[in-house]
């Protein structure tokens, strides 16, 4: 009990290479029944033009990944980028101040991809569990916040909140219900915070600095962090950030050119392609969507 002890490195080793061999000789399956339904008809909805000077075409079967690489790519870019060199601008030159320019940065990269009447709703959200936060009872702030996200569940409050997204874009839902249910979510969490506080109260400016701080699954003491205004790098710290930030890109390309090889969420659409598959191109299949899932 309590004893822990490693495998020795050659088991190890052994494991890796029988997984890489595996996956390598599923993946050529796959890779086959790909090439050779590219032109069924049941693909061509999903199957689109791609990279031309690969000759290959792409499964476009996952809207969400379509969606943020086409409509959305400019919305990321300016949303990511610009928060990180406006953050290292406000860090040089006023960093007693940079929480603020995290906030107005962030309401206005959501202005800018969902319209004004949804940062109004979000910040309807935001004044409403701030103000029940005042009162410093803990289950009226869980009441109110689960009350607030059953509204997304019942009608006419379901169709009413809706029409504040603009645009008729395919993943509408997807933002309208992300963003509001984090938001509430985090309102819920601060409110919280609010009413173990002792001397006193958060300014609802505390809230909306949190709330539209870009990374939006940021997770951490916050308000220590963002009103942090000794920098200091760690050691090797820049060189981590772009290590991760070159690792992002290759995953990034990576799922790309397993869009354009290998057809993993179309093929599993045609049952008729499926039920005269190999078995092994049936587990390459299973195994690649699950890791995609998991990228």
């Amino acid at each position: 009990m309590g004893i822990k002890s490693a495998l020795p490195k050659y088991e190890i080793y052994f494991y890796n290479t029988v997984l890489c061999l595996a996956t390598l000789w599923a993946g050529s399956w796959v890779l086959d029944v790909s090439s050779s339904g590219a032109n069924r008809k049941a693909f061509k909805p999903s199957v689109k033009p791609g990279w031309s000077y690969f000759g290959r075409k792409r499964d476009s079967a996952d809207l969400e990944w379509v969606m943020w690489f086409s409509t959305f790519r400019e919305h990321i870019l300016f949303a990511l980028a610009g928060h990180v060199l406006f953050a290292k601008i406000c860090s040089m030159l006023a960093p007693k101040h940079r929480s603020l320019v995290y906030m107005v940065y962030g309401m206005l990269a959501v202005w800018t991809s969902l319209g004004w009447t949804y940062v109004t709703l979000i910040l309807s959200h935001c004044i409403l569990l701030y103000s029940v936060s005042l009162v410093k009872i803990r289950w009226l702030c869980f009441v109110t916040g689960l009350c607030t996200l059953a509204t997304f569940k019942c009608e006419p409050f379901v169709s009413w909140q809706a029409g504040f997204v603009d645009g008729d874009f395919d993943l509408r839902h997807v933002f309208f219900y992300g963003g509001c249910g984090f938001t509430i979510m985090r309102c819920m969490s601060f409110a919280l915070e609010n009413c173990e506080r002792k001397d006193g109260n958060y300014s609802i400016l505390e809230l909306l600095k949190y709330n539209f701080y870009l990374p939006f699954f940021y997770f951490g003491r916050f308000y220590v962090q963002a009103n942090k205004s000794d920098l200091s790098r760690k050691e090797w710290g820049l060189w981590n950030i772009s290590l991760h930030g070159l690792t992002h890109l290759g995953v990034v390309i990576m799922v790309d050119l397993l869009f354009h090889f290998m057809y993993i969420l179309t093929i599993p659409t045609d049952l008729k392609l499926l039920k005269h598959s190999s078995d092994w191109a049936l587990v390459g299949l299973a195994y690649f969507n699950l890791v995609y899932d998991w990228v």
